[in-house]
């Protein structure tokens, strides 16, 4: 049977790296705060030449590498992000002449912190009825230009940053088995963006409060830990597979108490999930594949493993998706 199977994967951060002591002389917070409440010490900022197309670009750069394979090789690059470069056209067309992947279409989608999980669904689906396709499939993130640095509940969680993984078809046991996505529009208002200021006055929204990240965290914290396990729970039932089946589990890095609340409901062992939260906050669609690289570059997933993705964000949108390494 053939499936997507991942050829390679890559992972750009900017060079610069802001410290919660930092943020201490900008804003009213402190380390220990930060740090009790989200798990965050440091998250990257982008900075001049370092625009989304150009750190998206450099991590798939670096996923082609890992696959041993040319830009000129790519039928498709999908780009997860709510930081897009321009409104129009799509960051992916960017990075498409970025990369001088001259034989792709290129388009983004817009799914939050459930992007990447997204994209690699929507990678497979293109990969099953056309098994030789080569996908890009990019989650980046520039959310330094979507902050209000003067609100002290949001500007310490989010960063900047780009993952990558470049996937095909294969015959055998590899590659993605299942996943299950879900979304809920209902509560959008718990994380939300507005566009910016409308050039149609009898369209423009009468409480605009300014094209920045909105949240209601204690809100989503409670919805974001449930959700989660409530898809990973689906899709191991769907599979027929236990917890303890799995060898990583990769989850959306947004905060370290809903990732211990996960995998406490989980009944899952600390060794078995995956963090870096600490060094890059959170990067919405970025988080999963940088996440990923991390832990392929670093020996953390070897070839048969069952590796678990799993995702919460805005929309709401949420997922899990399962794959065998």
């Amino acid at each position: 049977m053939s499936r997507a199977v991942i050829l390679g994967t890559g992972s750009c951060l900017p060079e610069r790296v802001l410290t919660n002591a930092r943020l201490e002389q900008m804003v009213e917070t402190s380390d220990a705060w930060i740090k009790s409440r989200t798990g965050i010490s440091e998250r990257h900022i982008a900075g001049a030449g370092e625009e989304l197309h150009k750190i998206a670009a450099q991590a798939g750069r670096r996923a082609l590498e890992a696959a041993h394979l040319s830009p000129a090789d790519l039928d498709l690059i999908v780009l997860a992000t709510v930081s897009p470069y321009m409104i129009m056209p799509a960051t992916a067309c960017f990075v498409q002449a970025e990369l001088g992947a001259v034989n792709a279409f290129a388009y983004d989608i817009s799914a939050a912190c459930a992007g990447f999980i997204y994209g690699m669904d929507l990678a497979g689906k293109y990969i099953g009825v056309r098994p030789d396709m080569k996908v890009l499939v990019i989650g980046a993130e520039n959310l330094s230009t979507r902050v209000n640095w003067q609100d002290r509940n949001t500007c310490v969680l989010f960063g900047d940053g780009a993952g990558a993984a470049v996937l095909t078809g294969a015959e055998g046991e590899r590659g993605i088995l299942d996943a299950r996505l879900h979304a809920d529009g209902r509560f959008w208002h718990l994380l939300y963006t507005e566009a910016p200021a409308s050039m149609n006055k009898e369209l423009q929204p009468s409480n605009w409060k300014g094209p920045f990240i909105q949240m209601n965290g204690a809100e989503l914290f409670r919805h974001a830990v449930r959700l989660m396990a409530g898809a990973v729970r689906e899709l191991l039932d769907a599979q027929h597979l236990d917890i303890a089946d799995i060898a990583l589990v990769i989850p959306h890095q947004a905060n370290i108490r809903i990732i211990n609340n996960l995998r406490e409901r989980l009944a899952l062992p600390e060794d078995k999930i995956f963090t870096n939260l600490d060094r890059y906050g959170n990067t919405s669609s970025a988080s999963i594949p940088i996440a990923m690289d991390e832990a392929c570059r670093g020996g953390r997933l070897r070839s048969g493993d069952l590796v678990l993705l799993c995702t919460f964000g805005a929309g709401l949108a949420w997922g899990a998706l399962l794959l065998r390494w």
